[in-house]
């Protein structure tokens, strides 16, 4: 399992969307909590942060630590830390940096956009990626809050250019119905979201209007991961 993508998990975008047309009003400052499990066990839990920078950017930070099983074995750990700014009424990446230590072994990503040049560049310790910027690019660690705001402006599909390590890659979302969702926070209807251009399973359950995070995320990408939101609160 990639521990990277326990939480691809959550901005912005060339919408290419149906739906009513209206501008996106800018996202508010929170706190979340879910609990991760893996295979249907609690493995651990992660933190989340949206916070409003001085210079008008945002700062997007989550936190995942291994709680029980083989991750808190491991003394599994992830850190994740985006910036973006308001662009057009969307989210648009500024950087992004990713951590994650095991007892075993490391890993690091660091995605810097120069928009004023129109480049992407990404390192990590197998070097250094350049490559060109799209309109309303995201990474990926921000691609759930991206999905949250596209649906509070009531869109039901969105194709999101997400830049991950050598290329930007264009990742397609729809909303696929609503349903029940029963998670530690409470229980919801939810409108669920997939991934639709990839063969990896990807769903995402959404509370438009009350929630800028998913209340419940699950993918099968190296194992069957699985976050339930615990707690949540605007700040």
């Amino acid at each position: 399992m990639t521990t990277a993508r326990l939480l691809p998990l959550v901005a912005s975008l060339t919408l290419a969307m149906a739906g009513a047309a209206h501008a996106a009003a800018a996202p508010h400052a929170f706190r979340a909590t879910y609990e991760v499990q893996r295979d249907g066990s609690v493995i651990g839990q992660s933190k989340l942060t949206l916070s409003q920078d001085g210079d008008g950017t945002w700062q997007y930070r989550s936190s995942m630590k291994g709680t029980s099983g083989l991750a808190a074995l491991l003394g599994a750990s992830v850190k994740e830390t985006s910036h973006f700014r308001w662009q057009d009424n969307a989210p648009e990446a500024l950087s992004y940096d990713y951590s994650m230590d095991v007892s075993v072994k490391s890993k690091e990503r660091h995605l810097k956009v120069d928009w004023a040049g129109k480049q992407v560049t990404v390192t990590t310790k197998k070097g250094t990626e350049h490559y060109a910027t799209a309109p309303g690019l995201v990474e990926r660690h921000t691609v759930p809050l991206a999905i949250a705001m596209a649906l509070d402006d009531d869109k039901r599909s969105v194709n999101l250019p997400v830049a991950v390590r050598d290329r930007v890659q264009v990742q397609r979302y729809q909303v696929k119905g609503k349903s029940e969702v029963s998670v530690p926070a409470g229980q919801f209807q939810a409108e669920r979201v997939d991934r639709t251009d990839d063969a990896k399973s990807f769903s995402a359950w959404y509370v438009p209007g009350k929630f800028l995070v998913p209340v419940k995320l699950s993918q099968s990408d190296g194992g069957d991961i699985t976050m339930l939101l615990k707690s949540y609160s605007a700040r």
